[in-house]
């Protein structure tokens, strides 16, 4: 064989069937082959198991898939580059023309601009309440057939509280479909209530890390086959290598994500007690307006704070300026502490009623609390306080 082949063929290492790694390996291959055309042919038609082509499926991609199901209790798993991919996939496979779905002012910006502007443009009606808007909801379902409820619990930035149950109640009585965007609440929070679509954010939580991108739509066997169709159509899914980095990511979720949420509660019991703070958005307090729902819906309560400083938009800027440990960052659910005022984003696609009603004011801080010292973080932010 000569060398220009060789190097296109090289020797096989095979692994023992009794000796395994610890680390599942990366499969970086686009492509992949079976030792017959018959084989090759059955497995592009479904009749027995394989890959093909990673477009359609990886077994990296797969393995993560199969584990984040298993974790957020449903059948299946489909992964994307993006968690604003995964809404969009899940958005565009389960509407049509002439569908109408039932969304909130608090809706993450992105995926609200997603209903409002491209799904709009095919014809895909929305109506847009406040999360906390009970009576709301069933008039708006009574009155009016609805595709699907698109919402999400905690909220961003303001962690309001949906309460999933009478939402899923409300929308499988009316014949509607529910999709929750549980980011914020993490794999392990909400697999009791029947929700029927489940849309990750990957970036977050899940990796970690802040060096990956990734999505994740989670559903029952019927709906995940439907959307994954679509989505293999539109080659929005996870590559391998990003695969593999939230894998790893995956192996600590619980150790960062149980310690980044003691972390965020003992900040927000700082901040509500400190008086140049009008207001604390956190639903592990007992204060906050569904504090009670949040206990039985939710194990822990994330680690994102958001508050309210009775500041002008340039007290705002000098009060972030000043903190030291916080990152000036969107995102959120990596190890690094990171602060954003979300009004000066200027949230687009919102009336001035729908602004007021979204409850974020000109004070409006966000943190997400990272793993650092909660000793150091709460030192920080009130030498930041006391500027």
């Amino acid at each position: 064989m000569k060398g220009r082949t060789r190097v296109n063929h090289p020797p096989q290492v095979v692994v023992p069937a009794d000796n395994r790694p610890l680390v599942a390996p990366i499969y970086q291959s686009v492509k992949f082959a079976f030792d017959s055309l018959e084989e090759t042919l059955r497995a592009e038609r479904g009749e027995r198991p394989g890959f093909t082509y990673t477009r359609r499926a990886n077994p990296t991609t797969r393995q993560l898939e199969r584990l984040l199901a298993e974790l957020q209790g449903r059948d299946d798993c489909i992964v994307f580059g993006s968690g604003v991919a995964a809404v969009a996939a899940s958005l565009l496979a389960l509407t049509r023309a002439g569908d109408h779905v039932l969304c909130f002012v608090e809706t993450y910006g992105p995926s609200r601009q997603l209903l409002q502007g491209l799904l709009g443009r095919f014809g895909v009606l929305h109506t847009m309440l406040t999360i906390e808007d009970d009576a709301g909801i069933e008039r708006v379902l009574a009155e009016r057939p609805t595709r699907l409820v698109f919402f999400e619990s905690p909220t961003n930035p303001l962690t309001r509280i949906a309460d999933l149950a009478a939402i899923t109640r409300a929308a499988h009585a009316h014949g509607a479909l529910t999709v929750l965007d549980n980011t914020f609440a993490g794999f392990h929070n909400h697999g009791q209530y029947g929700i029927d679509v489940f849309v990750h954010s990957l970036t977050k939580y899940a990796a970690g890390h802040g060096d990956v991108m990734g999505g994740a739509i989670i559903a029952r066997q019927e709906l995940s086959d439907r959307i994954r169709r679509d989505a293999i159509n539109l080659g929005a899914l996870l590559d391998p290598h990003a695969a593999f980095l939230v894998l790893r990511g995956m192996r600590t979720y619980y150790l960062r994500y149980e310690a980044q949420a003691a972390s965020a509660l003992a900040i927000a019991e700082f901040l509500a007690g400190h008086p140049a703070v009008a207001c604390v958005h956190y639903p592990g307090l007992p204060g906050h307006p569904r504090h009670a729902l949040a206990r039985e819906q939710m194990h822990d309560f994330g680690a994102v704070v958001s508050f309210d400083l009775d500041l002008e938009p340039d007290g705002i800027r000098d009060f972030v300026d000043a903190l030291e440990f916080f990152a000036i960052s969107p995102s959120l659910g990596s190890v690094e502490s990171l602060v954003l005022p979300p009004q000066l984003l200027r949230p687009r696609g919102l009336s001035a009623d729908q602004a007021a009603a979204s409850g974020i004011g000109p004070g409006t801080v966000r943190l997400s609390i990272g793993i650092e010292d909660t000793g150091d973080l709460i030192t920080d932010l009130e030498a930041a306080l006391a500027r």
